[in-house]
C-alpha cells in the first residue's frame, strides 16, 4: 500500500488533527484552522480529505481471506456493561490450540482499521480478538465522529473493565494456549499500559502504540515484556515517557521502546495522512517478531 499522502501537509495540521482526534477542538474548529494553511493549489477540502479516515485504504488482509475465519463473540463482563462483544479472527490452519492476542482499539469505537490489525495478526498465526467499547450502545456507528463521541459519553472505568473481563475471557478461550499478548492504538496504547499494570498474572506481552502510561502506582506491577512504540512528532504521548521509562528502570520491567523519526502520532494507521509506510512496518514487523518470541514459546 502506498503512503496516503498525495499533498504536502504543514505540521500544523497533523497537531490539529491531533487535538481534533482526541476531543479537544471540534470538527468546526478543526477545519477552520485548516482554512488559514489553505494555499495555491490546495484547498481545505483536499487537506481534509488527506487527514481523515477512508477505511477504503486501510484493508491488508479482506475478510474473505482463505487464511482466516472471523466471527462475534460476547463475553461476560460483570464489573463493567455486564456484556461485551468483539471480532474474532483465527488462522485456518490452526489445529488445537494457539497464542492469543488481545486488540484494543482507538478511542473511537471498533473501526474498519483495527478489525483489519486482527486479520492481520491471524494471517500470520495468531488468533486474535478485537473488542468494541462501543457495544453496550449498539456498536461502532460507521463513522469515527460519531463513534468518538460514544465512547466520551461512557463510563471510563467501566470500558477499562470489560477490557480486563475480555482479556479474560481470551487468555481462557478454548483456542487459547495460555500466552496472551495484548496490542492497542492511541487509547488502546493506554490501555495495553493499563492491562499489563492491573492483570499481571493474565498478559504475558504487550506492546502499546503511542499510549499514555498506566497509574503511577500500578506500574510496580508489571511481569509482562513491553515494546513500546512512539512517533518523534507526537509531543503530548513523549511528554509522559520520560516519567514512565523512569518507574519502568526503577521497578526492573522488561521493555523496549523505539521511537520512529519524522512520524506522527498515528502513524501506523494507514487510512490517515498520518500513515508512514516505512515506520508502520518496521514497527508492525517488531510487534510480530515480539509477540513470537513471548507467546510461541
Amino acid at each position: 500500500m502506498e503512503n496516503k499522502q498525495p499533498i504536502s501537509i504543514p505540521q500544523e495540521a497533523f497537531d490539529w488533527y491531533d487535538e481534533y482526534a482526541h476531543g479537544d477542538i471540534d470538527r468546526r474548529t478543526f477545519l477552520a484552522r485548516l482554512g488559514t494553511l489553505t494555499a495555491a493549489g490546495i484547498s481545505i477540502s483536499m487537506l481534509s480529505s488527506s487527514l481523515l479516515p477512508n477505511y477504503a485504504q486501510a484493508e491488508q488482509v479482506s475478510f474473505n481471506d482463505a487464511d482466516i475465519k472471523a466471527s462475534y463473540q460476547e463475553f461476560d463482563s460483570p464489573d463493567g456493561h455486564g456484556k461485551g462483544r468483539g471480532y474474532l479472527v483465527v488462522p485456518t490452519a490452526l489445529t488445537g490450540k494457539g497464542p492469543v492476542v488481545l486488540v484494543v482499539h482507538e478511542n473511537r469505537g471498533l473501526n474498519p482499521y483495527v478489525k483489519d490489525v486482527a486479520r492481520r495478526l491471524a494471517k500470520v498465526g495468531f488468533v486474535a480478538f478485537a473488542p468494541d467499547a462501543l457495544y453496550p450502545l449498539g456498536g461502532y456507528p460507521g463513522n469515527d465522529d460519531e463513534g468518538r463521541t460514544m465512547q466520551r459519553s461512557m463510563d471510563r472505568m467501566k470500558i477499562e473493565n470489560d477490557f480486563m473481563a475480555a482479556a479474560r475471557f481470551l487468555k481462557q478461550h478454548e483456542l487459547s494456549s495460555g500466552k496472551l499478548g495484548v496490542v492497542g492504538f492511541c487509547f488502546g496504547g493506554y490501555v495495553s499500559n493499563m492491562l499489563a499494570a492491573s492483570l499481571p498474572d493474565v498478559i504475558d506481552a504487550a506492546v502499546p502504540f503511542y499510549g499514555s502510561p498506566p497509574k503511577k502506582e500500578i506500574i510496580g506491577q508489571i511481569k509482562a515484556p513491553l515494546l513500546l512504540q512512539f512517533g518523534e512528532l507526537d509531543k503530548r504521548i513523549n511528554a509522559m515517557w520520560p516519567d514512565y521509562e523512569m518507574a519502568l528502570k526503577a521497578n526492573n520491567v522488561d521493555y523496549q521502546a523505539f521511537v520512529y523519526p519524522g512520524v506522527n502520532h498515528g502513524f501506523h494507521n494507514d487510512s490517515t495522512g498520518r500513515y508512514n509506510k516505512e515506520a508502520a512496518e518496521l514497527a508492525w514487523s517488531r510487534t510480530i517478531e515480539f509477540f513470537k518470541k513471548h507467546l510461541q514459546a
